[in-house]
């Protein structure tokens, strides 16, 4: 089904893969037939520097939805923002339910729409459509680059490279900066065959996430999607594999462009944006994925992560067996679930079905569910289905061809385009129950459960059909390549009436107003800036393979307060590490007293004696408690799988962290969240040698980041004293600077 290459790879006239090493000789080089991808062409032309290596990269667009944007235009700004540079999104669909927290999410929407008639903006609103949806309809088209506040910002099916960052990211491009990155390596993902009557795109997307998350064979590179098998998939359908990419930790994703794309743009009045794309005749990819897309069967990914996958079959098969490892690795993260009591007469029984967003909610998808749906019902009183069109297009759509009437008859309940059922902000489970989603993640507690509080329930991901062909079958699991559906496929109706009567379109025309605050947005805080030395306290150790941003900032009921940092930052760690927020903020105590020139260590006896240890070391003799910055910081293995939310790190900050210490950071966008925040992301090789709440002293932290030094001293203050070693590498010269000024904003503040 899936094969991986040992190594580089040459793609001959886009058909015939070579392996680098077979000694053929094609008259050419990996240097100069890496040039024939197509990321590196695209790459290339939005390269604003003279290095093809260290790449400076200017967007065309951006997208921001309302659970992130007031935190990045606070950021630009107080960093001296005027108006918009290019064309900006600003699409109300995770919190747009308004129900949480009284006028808040609201009062966000209101600071959302006057950013957009201050600044020149395009302001999307609730219920009209999920971010990535309407940047496809929209803002897509071949040989862009996009980049969105959201990790699954991907439109490679479209031909536009896109990427998923932190705030801090979007921010430095409303100010006129760059993005700065090292080229990226190019995997190609090279697809032959004609999937199976039945199988949808997440089934694809499972069986080649399966294949690369744990071994981090695209880990922040780029997936090229070539080969034959392309042809046969429409773009709806490139759409729901595409935007799964994310959750393989790839930078960004890109297809070859074919004549459905200029018809799906053309469709859409974009018809300028098409151009082909397609490799040179030898280009080369650093790495190769092939996909036989006949042998991919009806997948489902286990909680709770979206490569833990099996085929639906092979589970049914060893049902016992199989849920009892997975109820065993939940128990290894301090979760206990009981998936094997939805075992009844040897069948798997679920409780619920979910159909959204930007994986599942696409017209295509519905238009196989009203199918399989019609003249059926939801048969059973235990299970419910809730579909979610993307985007009210999409919608009007099928309310026009009828399906919206199938799905009803059947007794699945209709809702508006909105982002929760991904996140945790709607269709929450009951506690102990099985939900099977066509959504982009499956991490625990992401669904709207509170393990810490006792509330667990899991998350299964299927394919739309598969969880349509469950539903008819009582909430038995069911792979829809069971069904004999006849798929009927109607063609596509988009009627921009929608957007045009709803959505505001500021660009290029920003107006003299000012901007509405709710008062629940609130300015970040003061940030110190580097100092010297640094004392941090270890206020969170932990020992998971991999820690998601869900768990370092919970998503659910958390959303509605992301556009008031103090109060955001209470909940950070919560499902994880209770008691983190109060350790930090015990911590921070002592900075606010160095701060405002006050000597810390009169607050505690224990923290003199810290220092005073800290003075028997060689050279630090002398060490000024009033000139050393004392913070907190968490070790985790592998931090920040998952979503690109910046306030991951920035609740960290506001809470007095100075640093993370990893063995590695498990995506780009995390490491430059803590970046932008000030934050120092460490790496540590070999056996840690520190403990929860050990203190460490990092020596000399400010003229070593200056001096572009891979190797920090670091010291371990217990009962004696343990010298160490910490790596920092691959930082640019703008993040040392931001770095040593304490985060983004008293960078450009001092620029």
């Amino acid at each position: 089904m899936i094969k991986l290459s040992e190594a580089g790879v040459y793609l001959v006239n886009g058909k015939e893969i070579i392996p680098a090493d077979s000694g053929k000789n094609l008259g050419t080089t990996p240097e100069e037939a890496r040039k024939n991808t197509i990321a590196y062409s695209i790459l290339k032309s939005h390269n604003k520097s003279d290095n093809m290596e260290k790449l400076n990269i200017k967007f065309d667009c951006m997208a921001s939805h309302d659970i992130t944007y007031v935190g990045i235009i606070q950021t630009a700004r107080a960093s001296g923002l005027k108006k918009f540079p290019i064309p900006y999104v600003l699409t109300n669909c995770h919190n747009s339910l308004c129900a949480v927290g009284g006028t808040i999410n609201e009062d966000d929407h209101m600071f959302g729409l006057s950013a957009a008639k201050k600044y020149g903006g395009i302001y999307v609103p609730a219920h009209q459509a999920v971010i990535h949806q309407y940047m496809r309809e929209e803002m897509a088209g071949c040989g862009k680059m996009i980049l969105g506040s959201d990790s699954h910002t991907r439109y490679g099916a479209l031909g536009t490279m896109a990427i998923g960052e932190g705030g801090g990211e979007l921010a430095k491009q409303l100010l006129n900066k760059t993005y700065d990155i090292n080229c990226p390596e190019v995997v190609g993902v090279y697809l032959t065959g004609k999937p199976k009557k039945g199988i949808g795109p997440q089934d694809i997307a499972l069986a080649i996430i399966g294949a690369v998350f744990k071994n981090g064979y695209v880990k922040n590179r780029v997936m090229e999607f070539v080969g034959d098998g392309i042809s046969d998939l429409d773009v709806e359908f490139r759409n729901g594999i595409d935007v799964m990419t994310t959750e393989t930790t790839c930078l960004s994703s890109i297809w070859v462009t074919d004549d459905k794309v200029k018809n799906y743009l053309d469709t859409h009045s974009r018809i300028k944006d098409y151009k082909e794309l397609k490799p040179g005749n030898i280009a080369y990819y650093d790495r190769m994925i092939q996909v036989d897309l006949s042998e991919v069967e009806s997948m489902i990914a286990l909680p709770f992560h979206p490569s833990n996958v099996y085929t639906i079959k092979e589970l049914n098969a060893n049902l016992e067996e199989i849920l009892t490892k997975v109820e065993k690795e939940a128990a290894e993260q301090g979760l206990k679930i009981d998936l094997k009591s939805k075992i009844i007469d040897g069948k798997l029984h679920a409780e619920q079905g979910i159909i959204a967003g930007c994986a599942g909610g696409t017209y295509d998808n519905l238009m196989d569910v009203a199918d399989i749906l019609d003249n059926k019902a939801v048969s059973s009183h235990d299970f419910s289905l809730s579909v979610y069109p993307s985007s009210q297009p999409t919608a009007l759509s099928l309310v026009k061809n009828g399906s919206t009437a199938k799905f009803m008859a059947a007794g699945a309940i209709v809702r508006t385009a909105f982002c929760g059922p991904c996140f945790g902000a709607g269709d929450t489970p009951a506690n102990n129950q099985l939900s099977l989603r066509h959504t982009t993640r499956n991490f625990p507690s992401r669904e709207g459960s509170k393990p810490g509080e006792g509330q667990i329930s899991s998350v299964a991901l299927m394919d739309a059909r598969s969880i349509a062909a469950t539903a008819i079958n009582g909430g038995i699991l069911t792979p829809a390549t069971d069904l004999d559906i006849e798929y009927t496929k109607p063609e596509y109706k988009f009627d921009s009436t929608v957007y045009k009567n709803r959505v505001y379109y500021g660009y290029e025309h920003p107006l003299d107003s000012e901007l509405t605050f709710g008062p629940n947005i609130v300015d970040w805080p003061a940030m110190p800036k580097l100092t010297d030395n640094l004392l941090l306290k270890v206020t969170a150790f932990i020992k998971d393979p991999v820690t998601t941003t869900d768990e370092l900032i919970p998503s659910g009921e958390a959303s509605s307060f992301r556009s008031n940092p103090l109060k955001l930052a209470e909940f950070t760690l919560s499902r994880r590490v209770p008691e983190y927020v109060e350790k930090s903020k015990a911590v921070q105590i002592f900075e606010k007293e160095r701060e405002d020139g006050k000597d810390p260590v009169a607050l505690d006896i224990n923290l003199k004696k810290v220092f005073d240890k800290i003075k028997t070391i060689p050279g630090l003799e002398n060490i000024d408690p009033k000139a050393t910055g004392i913070g907190s910081t968490i070790y985790a293995n592998k931090p920040g799988d998952g979503s690109a939310r910046e306030q991951a790190a920035s609740c960290q900050k506001v809470l007095g962290g100075w640093a993370n210490i990893s063995k590695e950071y498990a995506t780009k966008r995390y490491r430059s969240n803590l970046i932008n925040w000030g934050m120092v992301p460490f790496t540590i090789e070999g056996e840690v040698p520190f403990e929860n709440e050990d203190f460490i002293l990092i020596r000399d932290i400010k003229n070593s980041i200056a001096e572009k030094k891979d190797t920090i001293k670091a010291y371990v203050i217990g009962d004696e004293i343990k010298e160490f070693d910490l790596t920092l590498t691959d930082l640019t010269d703008e993040e040392r600077e931001t770095i040593i000024e304490g985060c983004l904003i008293n960078y450009y503040k001092k620029s």
